[in-house]
Parts: structure tokens; sequence; C-alpha cells
């Protein structure tokens, strides 16, 4: 029941924002009262908590799961690019903008997520490919990956959120792009290629 839960709850925060959807909308969505939710949690603020805390679960499992291989590094920069791509076509900007508005204990999460885990995620993946010669080996791959990480943030900006010429989605991925192209090699440029089209 408690998973069932998060899993409707992380889909409808995602899709309508935060505080857009209720207890009630959650409860009548999984066919229990109210109360059953209750008993599982104890308000939507930990609703909330619990809900993105699970994500950046899975989002790390598989960050990891994914560099486990052999080489890694090329799965490992399709599937990102693949899971920013699915995350942010299904999220709706605002629910950012509200965490960080009302949800402080979950945007402090969002933020050390950020810090411990995706920093630490980019400096593996670009100290394994420079030894795979995927990227240039003279990179500083503590800089790179804190600079990476400051355009995410500078991406989720509110002030890109109403942008008519570019959507989030089209800002991270060009982003990207412009990133990954100045750090290959000509190897890891056509491994890379090779990879996505394969997909």
């Amino acid at each position: 029941m408690r998973e069932k839960i998060l899993g409707i709850a992380i889909e409808q925060f995602s899709q309508y924002g935060v505080r857009a959807i209720t207890m009630e909308d959650i409860a009548r969505l999984a066919g229990i009262s109210k109360k059953t939710i209750y008993q599982e949690f104890k308000d939507k603020k930990q609703l909330v908590k619990e809900s993105f805390s699970l994500v950046l679960k899975e989002d790390q499992d598989t960050l990891n799961k994914v560099m486990e291989g052999d080489d890694g590094v090329i799965e490992h920069l399709v599937y990102t690019s693949k899971m920013v791509r699915d995350r942010l076509s299904g999220l709706n900007p605002l629910a950012l903008l509200e965490i960080q508005k009302y949800f402080p204990e979950v945007w402090e999460m969002f933020n050390e997520f950020k810090e411990n885990v995706i920093v630490t995620d980019i400096v593996n993946v670009i100290e394994k490919g420079k030894t795979l010669g995927y990227f240039r080996p003279e990179i500083n791959a503590k800089i790179l990956a804190n600079m990476r990480v400051d355009q995410i943030s500078a991406a989720m900006n509110p002030l890109n959120y109403n942008r008519n010429d570019y959507s989030l989605l089209s800002l991270h991925m060009e982003m990207l792009d412009h990133f990954l192209h100045g750090i290959f090699t000509e190897k890891g440029r056509q491994a890379y290629l090779y990879q996505q089209n394969s997909v």
C-alpha cells in the first residue's frame, strides 16, 4: 500500500505540482480512504519528502549499476541523457518552484543529492572515460563535474520556466551536448554517436 501511494504521489506531484495535489486526491486515485494514507504518512510534508527521496534513490541505484560494467562510460552518458529527457518531459517546472518555496527540507535533499551523488558520479565517469580514451586526458574531472552541476542548477532557475523560444528540456539537452563535445576525444565522440543511434 505504501509503495502504491508513493507511486501515485510521485506521478501527480511531478505532473501537476505539489500544492495542487491534496491527500484526498491521492487517496481517491489509490482507491483508499484518506485515513489509510494518514496511517502510512503523518502529513503531506512527509509524503512529499518520501516521494522525492524515492525518486533520488532510484536514480542513484541506476547510475551505480550502469557504471559496474567493464566499460560503462558511454552507456552511462546515453542513459543519463535519456533519464534527463524522461524526467523533464514529465515534470511540471512548477513542482520544483513549489518545493523550493514551501518544502525547504526536500529542496535541501535535492541540493545534497546534487553535491554528494551527482558530482561524485560525474567525476567517476570522467576519470574512467579518461583511462579508456573517451575523454581528453588533460581535463580536471572535479572542476568539470562542478561546472556541469552549476549548468544544471542554472537551467533550473525559475526565470527559464516561462520562455516561449525554447523548453526547459531543450535547454538541458543543448547544455549536455555542449558539455560532452567539449571533453570528448574523437574516439569518445564516435562511440557516443554510435551508442545514441543504436538506442
